[in-house]
């Protein structure tokens, strides 16, 4: 341990101006990838507790809008499941009040599903959100830190040219000091490398259990607010022309229609 430490600081004493510069970067590097990964551990981790916390409340509650009526909960901000249901709550209500009833059509449902999506992508988003950095920090922390020690090794040989004497004294501080470089870059990337992985597996179990639960929702939304068709006046209408909020997407007349 002594003899490891003891080049370690052997090494950074000879560091040169570009070796510093190089250990300085991955310093950086390093600070902004562990303050990553500390916050992805504690929003993943409340994730998940509030999720929990959440479907504790669903699974009590005697209809699937109960837990909406109850207004925005304190105790569940941060859920991403919670989110989902919330979104998909408030657009299920907006539709219901434009068509002036608990049941609505298929193209109001439509725009309540296409409402789940949207709410379940942002949430995904926000899981996923800073593992590009790890991502850079595993990718270029080690070719830095090879950029440094190349940089440094050219200056050693340079300088061993310059004296013409090439003997083990002149050449170790200067090739110590380069490698130190590499090693840095390790540094960096090898514990990124494990975070990230561990991270990723996480973000993935939750986002499934979203895409599970919104799936869920969907159905029982259908199951329980979907207005049945009655003859010919409930004509087969394109659920993809409707949009969130009650709001129509008009169709392109057809050529037959404009007589073209």
């Amino acid at each position: 341990m002594e003899t490891s430490s003891g080049g370690v600081a052997f090494a950074l004493s000879h560091a040169t101006l570009e070796g510093k510069i190089t250990i300085s970067v991955l310093l950086f590097f390093s600070l902004v990838s562990w303050t990553v990964i500390i916050n992805k551990f504690r929003q993943l981790s409340k994730a998940k507790k509030r999720n929990g916390l959440f479907l504790g409340y669903y699974s009590k509650s005697k209809g699937p809008l109960v837990v909406f009526g109850k207004g925005p909960i304190k105790q569940l901000q941060g859920s991403p499941m919670y989110d989902v249901y919330y979104g998909g709550c408030e657009e299920l209500k907006v539709q219901q009040e434009k068509y002036e009833g608990e049941k609505i059509p298929h193209h109001g449902m439509s725009a309540v599903r296409i409402a789940l999506e949207r709410v379940l992508g942002e949430a995904a988003v926000s899981l996923e959100s800073g593992m590009i950095v790890l991502a850079t920090a595993i990718s270029g922390g080690p070719f830095i830190g090879l950029l440094g020690t190349v940089w440094g090794v050219m200056d050693t040989f340079a300088g061993i040219g310059k004296a013409q004497s090439a003997t083990l004294a002149t050449m170790a501080p200067g090739v110590a000091s380069a490698l130190i470089a590499t090693v840095a870059g390790l540094m960096v990337a090898i514990p990124s490398l494990f975070c990230y992985n561990f991270l990723v597996t996480k973000t993935k179990t939750l986002t499934m259990e979203l895409d599970n639960f919104a799936a869920h929702l969907e159905t029982v939304f259908m199951t329980d607010y979907l207005q049945e068709k009655k003859g010919a006046a409930a004509e087969a209408e394109d659920p993809e022309d409707y949009r969130p909020g009650g709001h129509r997407q008009e169709a392109e007349p057809s050529s037959a229609a404009t007589g073209h």
